[in-house]
């Protein structure tokens, strides 16, 4: 596998032997496989970039001594049955915030210090203003691609297409009486932390878009691996299945 400038096709796996590649070219592809499909073990990675075993776990010590990647324990929820009766699972790796850096993220310190301007000027009202107008302007790029869809299910997909098309790299999950919106990666993550504003409006946007009570589960800007939304099937099926990270209980809670 030769370095590539685009490896957004990560997930893809390609029947060809097991091989070892350059070192540069292998991180940055490790690296963009968690940020593109967020938390993996050394297992997943191993069989989706097609590495040796003894050679993904080299690279990841590598990332994570680097501050690129962090190694956690996985929420059990999250784990199958034979998983969780094999004893102590495999860790996790996550990118880090600095790891993101290294990606899409743009003018964060600027847009900060913009906001936190307004913040000063007017207090959060103007802040609150542009989060809902950031999130309006989502909300009507999204809405012909999600009008198109029927039922919660094929909605949710098309949101989360979107997303991908908007460098949030999206996908969606069933979950029992529900779907779970998974964000992998936030090109605004820095901002949405100093300013949850802007998480809230956007959570509020997804609730109009597919016409029933969302719930955000956590978030990156928070810390979390991954933005996580619960869209249940069904309008009087809010009640999310209980996954949530201590922060983002924490989050919730207040």
């Amino acid at each position: 596998m030769a370095e590539r400038p685009d490896l957004r096709n990560t997930c893809v796996v390609k029947k060809t032997p097991v091989r070892e590649v350059e070192v540069g070219g292998t991180r940055s592809a490790i690296a963009r496989a968690i940020l593109e499909g967020g938390p993996a073990t050394a297992v997943d990675l191993s069989q989706k970039l097609e590495i040796t075993p003894a050679g993904i776990r080299r690279h990841l010590d590598a990332l994570v001594e680097e501050g690129v990647l962090e190694a956690r324990e996985p929420h059990l929820s999250t784990l199958n049955a034979a998983e969780r009766g094999r004893g102590r699972p495999s860790k996790v790796f996550v990118i880090t915030d600095s790891g993101r850096e290294k990606f899409e993220h743009s003018y964060d310190d600027l847009a900060v210090s913009a906001l936190r301007f307004m913040s000063s000027k007017s207090g959060s009202n103007l802040v609150e203003e542009f989060a809902r107008t950031r999130a309006e302007d989502i909300a009507k790029r999204a809405r012909p691609k999600v009008e198109k869809a029927h039922g919660v299910t094929a909605k949710s997909q098309a949101l989360a297409d979107f997303l991908s098309t908007d460098g949030f790299a999206a996908n969606v999950h069933s979950k029992g009486i529900g779907e779970e919106l998974c964000q992998n990666h936030c090109p605004i993550a820095h901002v949405a932390a100093a300013f949850p504003e802007l998480c809230d409006a956007e959570t509020a946007a997804f609730s109009e878009l597919l016409g029933t009570h969302v719930q955000r589960l956590a978030t990156i800007a928070h810390g979390d691996g991954v933005c996580t939304t619960f869209i249940p099937s069904k309008p009087n099926a809010s009640k999310a299945p209980s996954k949530e990270s201590p922060k983002a209980k924490e989050k919730v809670s207040k």
